[in-house]
């Protein structure tokens, strides 16, 4: 379930800085905090250094009891580093943005009630003190740092929704693939994501329990909003819907959002029905990020960028490198909500596969952030480069009968690495892929989770 980010704010400054201009630093802090979009604020006022810490104490009891997600740290002048210590400590495991406001200029002069100085003496303490943090300071004459703090609040919205996060996978290891692998008790433990793993078998005896008018919707819906590139049996399209349909009872019961099937060596293999369709309708239905696969790191990995964008976040697959750039599709889907233009399908034939239907849409084209989650002995990895994608080259992947198909792709023109670069630190054959650069955010998110970024 969607909700705002929940921000615990708090302004710090000293006894002997006048009142009222520590009030205005107060509200202007607020007041940049409420700029920002998506957030609930609960603000624990104005808190200075008197010696009894009457201010601290009001503080901390109007935080405590608050599932925030990051305590949002206001100084407005300086103030001596106990007392704030004193309300912050107590919040210890939540992630702080530790924000320096500034001076200004009147005729000419630079006054300043010596905010930098408080937070060059706290940002050390927060350090010593093992806190999850992040230090921003303003300019005077310059914008406030809103893209950074921005940046920042929605990582430690992302790591709070992870810790209640659930993914569906629907059997395991398909293709006895190793990059797809996830570490249970470590995903649990360091990210929060619990895994539940269902049978192929749940889906096909919740065929039995369908209601037939939702089937009949469900086709309607496919023959009205798809544009198909061929004649396709109504068989196929009731098969796939029917498909969704058992699976979305599944994500309804448990609260899954993201899921995962078992592809080659089940829904292909087992039902004979190769599910891309079924993808693309369970974003219709229920919203949720998808894999095939079982790529549960895939699913981790969509979710971190799903949190933080808002956006439905595709995966990809790597197929050619070329000197600058990359070459990625899918074999299968790819999300409505990154289609440019109509959603089109294909029935087509791959191999041994028959009755097929194939998403066959442009993907959309611009900035794209791409990530990719993995675990090594020593921990959690996250693989994070910049490009711009591009409109494909004409391609086929050898194998499909004629006419063979455009499969949904983009040439990706790398822009923070070097495709050598990318080559030596590549973590799967699957990329998710975030339209934007989100780049700032993730390693933000990747400091609150322990999670080392290979570039």
């Amino acid at each position: 379930m969607e909700r705002k980010k929940r921000i615990g704010y708090i302004c710090f400054g000293e006894v002997n800085t006048p009142k009222e201009r520590l009030l205005m630093k107060y509200q202007e802090g607020l007041d940049f905090l409420g700029s920002i979009d998506n957030t609930e604020i609960l603000d624990a006022g104005l808190v200075i250094d008197d010696p009894e810490y009457e201010t601290a104490n009001a503080a901390i009891e109007k935080l405590q009891g608050y599932d925030m997600d990051c305590l949002f740290v206001c100084v407005g002048g300086w103030v001596p580093t106990h007392t704030v210590i004193k309300v912050t400590d107590v919040f210890r495991k939540k992630p702080m943005l530790l924000l320096g406001l500034c001076g200004w200029v009147e005729n000419g002069r630079i006054f300043t009630t010596a905010e930098q100085a408080g937070t060059t003496a706290i940002r050390p303490a927060f350090e010593a003190m093992g806190y999850k943090f992040k230090y921003v300071y303003c300019t005077i004459g310059e914008p406030k740092p809103k893209a950074k703090v921005e940046a920042y609040l929605n990582a430690c919205y992302a790591a709070a929704r992870l810790r209640h996060a659930r993914i569906g996978s629907m059997g395991y290891r398909d293709m006895i693939l190793y990059s797809t692998l996830f570490e249970g008790n470590s995903l649990r433990r360091e990210i929060g994501v619990e895994v539940e793993a269902f049978e192929t078998l749940e889906m096909v005896q919740n065929l039995e329990s369908l209601d037939p008018a939702e089937i009949e919707e469900g086709v309607n819906f496919v023959k009205t909003n798809w544009k198909f590139e061929a004649p396709c049996e109504d068989s196929v399209i009731e098969t796939a819907v029917k498909y969704a349909l058992a699976l979305k009872k599944k994500i309804d019961e448990r609260g899954y959002e993201a899921i995962t099937l078992l592809d080659v060596d089940g829904m292909k293999k087992l039902l004979g029905f190769p599910p891309a369709t079924v993808f693309m309708l369970l974003e219709h239905y229920c919203g949720v990020q998808t894999t095939p696969e079982n790529d549960v790191p895939g699913n981790v990995t969509q979710l971190m960028l799903k949190y933080i964008t808002g956006q439905t976040i595709p995966y990809f697959e790597y197929y050619e490198f070329f000197k600058n750039s990359l070459l990625i599709g899918v074999p299968d889907y790819i999300p409505a909500a990154v289609t440019d233009g109509d959603i089109k399908v294909l029935p087509a034939a791959f191999g041994l596969l028959t009755g097929s239907l194939l998403n066959v849409s442009k993907p959309k084209t611009g900035e794209v952030t791409c990530a990719r989650l993995g675990y090594k002995d020593d921990g959690y990895y996250m693989h994070l480069y910049k490009g711009v994608a591009k409109e494909a080259p004409s391609w086929a992947e050898y194998g499909w009968d004629d006419p063979v198909p455009q499969l949904p792709s983009l040439e990706l023109e790398l822009t923070s690495c070097t495709v050598e670069e990318f080559a030596d630190r590549v973590l799967g054959q699957h990329i998710i892929v975030a339209y934007g650069d989100y780049m700032e955010a993730m390693e933000d998110l990747c400091g609150l989770l322990d999670i080392k970024i290979i570039y």
